[in-house]
């Protein structure tokens, strides 16, 4: 998982280790939410842990963690499953890769009125424009946020789109489970 830029913050980098490890899996995942901790502090608090995590072989400098949490329930809705977590002070942060159909900006005019939850996305399912797309989106305790994009249509590393506003229903939804 070494393709992340050296230059980039780590909260960057932990979003892009986070996506090439997804993108290992394939398409068609379910949900997948990771707490971030701090690796030095890993290292010093849990050395065992950092040992079995390869952490102990890379160098010193500072960077978050991503620990892969338990599977995320299907039968819940992810805002109400989000607003279920409580995360202990080690965790610096969290992040959360889902998949979805989007379409692009100029489709928005064309949605018929009126449809529920399941029929809206029937028809955006329908859609001759739709795209599938994978988000990354990490949040710490500060309120930094970070996100990377994976069209499928273009399932490659050099094109992952990052930025920290690209998804901000669900950063905030995120840093909503820092909140006491």
């Amino acid at each position: 998982m070494s393709n992340t830029p050296m230059a980039a913050s780590p909260l960057t980098r932990a979003v892009l280790e986070i996506d090439e490890y997804v993108s290992g899996l394939g398409w068609d995942q379910p949900a997948r939410l990771f707490a971030l901790v701090d690796t030095a502090r890993l290292r010093a608090d849990q050395p065992s842990l950092a040992d079995r995590l390869g952490l102990q072989d890379e160098p010193e400098s500072s960077g978050l963690t991503p620990i892969e949490q338990d599977e995320i329930p299907t039968d819940q809705p992810l805002d109400e499953f989000l607003g279920t977590i409580a995360w202990p002070d080690a965790v610096v942060g969290c992040a959360l890769v889902v998949e979805r159909l989007m379409l692009p900006p100029s489709a928005e005019a064309q949605v018929p009125q009126g449809l529920n939850e399941a029929k809206l996305a029937q028809w955006v399912a329908e859609h001759p424009d739709r795209q599938e797309v994978r988000m990354t989106v990490a949040v710490l305790r500060d309120g930094s946020r970070d996100s990377a994009l994976r069209l499928r249509e273009k399932d490659s590393t050099t094109e992952v789109l990052t930025g920290s506003d690209l998804v901000p229903g669900l950063a905030e939804a995120l840093t909503a489970t820092f909140e006491e």
